[in-house]
């Protein structure tokens, strides 16, 4: 399965499985624009590869991932994923909406992470569209009491090549028939670098959110939100990743300094210095998830590789954790006949 995984998924320009609408068989996707070049697959709406070159030309692999749909299935990091029904943590597993208390799925130390023990990720979805090298479109539609979340919900999400440097990933939601939580968030961890170069501490940083929502001992939010001024989250200006790590990682939701003249506000700028690899993030939401993979160990990947902590970032625009459980939060709440919409925009280039 592994080799020919490799084979059929990273030769250049082979689409493997004619898209069409409600296709439920698991295939592979290229996307290309220049030396941009994406390759994805429909089991969770997964980013498997996203290649770019360095500064002096030389193409590389720049997330973590597997060689293997049955490692995908596996599992438990959420490499490349689309994340939902509701991505991150919700306290206790379980939320109350229009006076009815709904349990779900604990599968986090008592609490619910990222959709539950079968999220979003963990699912097989439907090719809408796909028009070679330049975008491809997801569809899933979440059945009533899925993971114990209410109603049916109608999911889309299309990754798209923009000139030769930008990749749009658009994710939008539709409750059918009831109010529902809905929080998506694409779980892709990146290593300037290449995936297998090592940790990503020699990495720069800068976060565009001034404040953040600091956690408990699980990663549950506390309610507050603090100004990041004087703390180790404090990323305001660039600085590399290694230089004030504490604690083995970082795992924080942001609250980005949003200009709400604009649809996408820039998120966060990542610079490698050795490659000269520079992603820049924009997006629409309110929250960024920065983490560092402080919790991965010895993960077999892709190509040989073994992924340690530190391996790569990942950088979830986001609605905030456990926003149900906190009225302040912003709301999650989606009702029948309003739409979510959630754009991310990556830029790629080299310094």
């Amino acid at each position: 399965m592994s080799k020919v995984f490799l084979l059929l998924c990273f030769l250049p320009g082979l689409l493997l499985v004619q898209a069409h609408k409600h296709h439920k068989k698991i295939g592979f996707y290229e996307l290309k624009r220049g030396d941009l070049r994406l390759n994805l697959t429909n089991y969770g709406a997964t980013i498997i590869s996203v290649i770019t070159p360095d500064k002096h030309g030389k193409l590389a692999d720049i997330v973590l991932g597997y060689d293997s749909i049955d490692s995908y299935k596996n599992d438990t990091v959420y490499f490349g994923a689309l994340i939902g029904r509701v991505a991150n943590r919700i306290r206790g597993a379980k939320f109350t909406l229009d006076g009815k208390t709904y349990k779900l799925p604990a599968n986090d130390h008592g609490n619910t992470l990222h959709g539950g023990a079968r999220g979003f990720g963990d699912v097989v979805w439907s090719v809408e569209s796909h028009k070679k090298h330049r975008h491809v479109t997801f569809t899933y539609d979440s059945f009533e009491n899925e993971q114990g979340f209410p109603g049916k919900l109608k999911v889309s999400v299309t990754y798209m090549l923009i000139g030769r440097h930008k990749l749009a990933v658009k994710m939008i939601a539709k409750p059918v028939d009831k109010a529902t939580p809905v929080n998506l968030a694409q779980h892709t961890y990146w290593n300037l670098r290449g995936h297998n170069s090592g940790d990503i501490l020699s990495h720069t940083v800068q976060i565009f959110g001034s404040h953040i929502t600091p956690v408990d001992r699980l990663l549950i939010p506390t309610g507050e939100i603090i100004s990041v001024k004087g703390t180790p989250y404090d990323f305001l200006e660039p600085k590399k990743v290694g230089s004030q790590i504490q604690e083995g990682l970082y795992d924080m939701n942001y609250v980005l300094d949003k200009s709400f003249k604009k649809h996408l506000s820039k998120v966060v700028v990542v610079t490698d210095p050795v490659s000269g690899r520079k992603l820049e993030l924009w997006s629409n939401q309110l929250g960024l998830q920065f983490y560092t993979s402080g919790q991965l160990n010895a993960t077999k990947g892709k190509d040989g590789a073994v992924y340690r902590k530190h391996a790569g970032i990942a950088l979830e625009t986001q609605g905030f954790p456990d926003s149900v459980n906190y009225p302040y939060f912003p709301s999650q709440i989606v009702r029948p006949g309003e739409i979510y919409k959630h754009t991310m925009l990556y830029r790629f280039t080299t310094s």
